[in-house]
């Protein structure tokens, strides 16, 4: 007795009721649209926006503004107050980010993350 294999709506071949290749494809879309969900909801609580920067550059950030908000040095971190305006700071997160924060005398006030490439075209802060 030799079972034929059944030809599904998707164009696979196989046994049983459902194609298990679609539904595993379809599990796995699933995880990672619930993933990215969970990340995106992450940046609800960074005070400022984060979300078009990279992953990398995300997680330093954090760390950055954590240890800010914790009331670490800034140079801690390698942060150089401008030459052009003592009140602004700039923190590297990366090779090519830079954080602006503005000294508010008691604390520092984060205003961006910058491309390297931006940081050197403009004077942030201005």
């Amino acid at each position: 007795m030799s079972r034929r294999k059944k030809l599904f709506s998707c164009g696979h071949r196989g046994y049983g009721q459902v194609c298990h290749r679609c539904a595993k494809e379809e599990a796995e879309r699933e995880a990672k649209k619930q993933q990215k969900n969970a990340w995106d909801e992450t940046f609800e609580g960074d005070p400022i926006d984060l979300r078009s920067l990279p992953r990398n550059v995300v997680i330093k950030a954090r760390e950055i503004l954590q240890g800010l908000a914790a009331q670490r040095n800034y140079r801690d971190f390698h942060g150089k107050r401008l030459r052009h305006d003592r009140f602004i700071i700039s923190i590297p997160v990366t090779r090519n980010y830079r954080l602006i924060c503005r000294d508010c005398g008691s604390f520092l006030a984060p205003e961006a993350v910058v491309s390297h490439e931006d940081y050197n075209v403009c004077k942030p802060g201005s």
